[in-house]
């Protein structure tokens, strides 16, 4: 038996690794995305896999799904039973793996049901398929999980939990029906990025409750409080590297953080000294809309201010009415004395107004993926710059190697398609390209999700720059670990309206959390 698995599953009556893998390398090109990688799961173990954008997570994982071939040398075993590399597309199935991936994979203008078969019957040569039979069968599946799906409701009504819980019973179902392999190995890729705390927590007592009927999760995540939670052990990757692996009951979230960024990175210890701001830069005045009922906030020159609360406060549609993505129903924003309507505000004349927007789904709502990283960074300065005839290449190639360079975006590749790009380089590459239009008012969603530790402390870096030249900056965030090292100010709401307020040497992770819990139900309106 492997001694790694040793330190962390011995106790458990089968010591089986599920899936063990040793001297996986590969190579793309001059440089090396994996080196000579070992990990060992085991039986009915939720084992963590954590590491930086680019540490060689997806490459390890795109491997086990046979969409990447490994360097000769590599060996897999599953259940104890070697088996050949390079697996073939489709081949992870027969040998009882099944993968969940961030975006989950389902069909959100079909049904439940039709989501749930669909890998099946995808491949299943059959005429017919009896649809009451199988309803009733999807209802068993969900009540034996402590679920309430409606089999014949369409996916795009369901919650984001329903939806992710609804993808991770389909791999266990799909493995569980799956002929000749008593293998259960679920691989979940990044599944609650777009979760608040609460669903998070709905979605572990999923996982707890698969386990326990002999399923293992290999479980992917830049969340290390979440990993810290829900893993037995854990195998941090660095450059490609296997940086450590640890009983997560014997560690605690220092030495992670470490293990994974190669030095001491403490996010409450990194809260910018007090700072001497100007005077109010913008003001929102009776903003209405969603849940959110007759808002003001006053933010200064310069100023960080956080918005946070419990989900369904409304502090996160703020920053999407102040830009217009969502349409007020009123309300004023104010920017240096130039009044908007809200009510009529379009996001054209936000941007024009100096008001920019980083939404929380980077995906879809902030990158085009297709483009290169040039075209993305030149987005907002193409008329500006390039005229309204002709696109200088060149032009828009030399300002994104200037604005990799001050954002520190990796690789140095303005070819590069975005969606090549790592998520921490991604946001970097989002901040730089609205760096350059001078902005006012920066709106931040969640700005930090799905972005790793190390990624994290370089965002938080370009943040505070350009408050440091006066730009006023909103960040709505449920992360009051982020909210704390970043901000100024900290806004606390509930049901739609402002109910508490931290600054300065006041505002602490323990200190937010407490005011979004006490203060629930309470309603007052306004701060400055």
């Amino acid at each position: 038996m492997n001694a790694a698995l040793a330190s962390g599953v011995a106790s458990r009556p089968d010591t089986t690794p599920v899936l063990e893998i040793s001297h996986l390398s590969k190579r793309f090109g001059g440089s090396k995305a994996l080196d000579d990688v070992s990990l060992v799961v085991g039986a009915r173990e939720v084992h963590g896999l954590l590491g930086q954008n680019g540490s060689g997570k997806s490459t390890l994982i795109k491997v086990l799904a046979g969409f990447h071939a490994p360097d000769p040398g590599a060996r897999l075993w599953i259940n104890g039973h070697e088996v050949s590399l390079p697996l073939r597309p489709g081949d992870f199935q027969r040998l009882g793996i099944s993968f969940v991936h961030q975006h989950l994979g389902l069909v959100p203008s079909m049904s439940v049901l039709e989501n749930l078969l669909i890998g099946e019957h995808a491949v299943a040569r059959r005429w017919r398929i009896a649809w009451a039979r199988q309803a009733e069968r999807a209802n068993a599946l969900f009540a034996r999980f402590g679920m309430t799906l409606d089999p014949l409701a369409a996916v795009e009504t369901l919650t984001s939990v329903e939806r992710a819980q609804l993808a991770i019973v389909r791999a266990f179902d799909q493995l569980s029906r799956q002929p000749g392999t008593g293998t259960r190995l679920l691989v979940l890729d990044e599944p609650t990025p777009f979760l608040p705390a609460a669903d998070v927590q709905k979605l572990f007592q999923l996982v707890r409750t698969l386990v326990s009927e002999g399923a293992s999760v290999l479980f992917v995540s830049h969340d290390i409080d979440e990993v810290m939670d829900i893993t037995d052990r854990i195998t941090v990757l660095r450059d490609g590297r296997v940086a450590g692996t640890m009983a997560t009951a014997g560690t605690n979230k220092a030495d992670i953080v470490r293990t994974i960024v190669g030095r001491a990175v403490d996010l409450e210890a990194m809260r910018a000294p007090k700072r001497n701001l100007g005077g109010d830069a913008v003001r929102i005045d009776g903003m209405r809309g969603g849940i959110v009922d007759d808002v003001s906030i006053a933010v200064r020159r310069g100023e960080i201010v956080g918005l946070t609360g419990l989900i369904g406060s409304g502090y996160d549609e703020i920053v999407h009415l102040a830009y217009s993505s969502v349409r007020a129903s009123g309300g004023r924003l104010s920017i240096d004395g130039v009044v908007l309507d809200l009510a009529r505000l379009t996001p054209d004349a936000a941007i024009a107004a100096g008001v920019v927007l980083v939404p929380g789904d980077r995906q879809n709502d902030a990158v085009v993926g297709t483009l290169s990283v040039a075209a993305n960074a030149s987005l907002p300065v193409l008329k500006r710059r390039h005229g309204g005839w002709a696109i200088s290449e060149s032009g828009m190639n030399r300002i994104a190697r200037d604005l990799a360079e001050t954002f520190d975006v990796r690789p140095r590749d303005p070819s590069r398609l975005m969606a090549h790009l790592s998520g921490g380089n991604q946001q970097k590459v989002v901040l730089a390209k609205w760096f350059q239009i001078d902005p006012k008012l920066i709106l931040l969603d969640e700005p930090t999700q799905g972005v790793d530790i190390g990624a994290r402390e370089q965002i938080f870096g370009v943040i505070r720059r350009m408050s440091e030249n006066g730009t006023a900056v909103l960040c709505a965030s449920s992360d009051h670990e982020q909210l704390a090292a970043i901000c100024d100010r900290v806004i606390v709401l509930s049901r739609g309206r402002i109910v508490a307020s931290l600054e300065g040497d006041a505002i602490s992770k323990p200190a937010i959390a407490e005011l979004c819990y006490a203060s629930f139900g309470d309603t007052t309106g306004s701060v400055s």
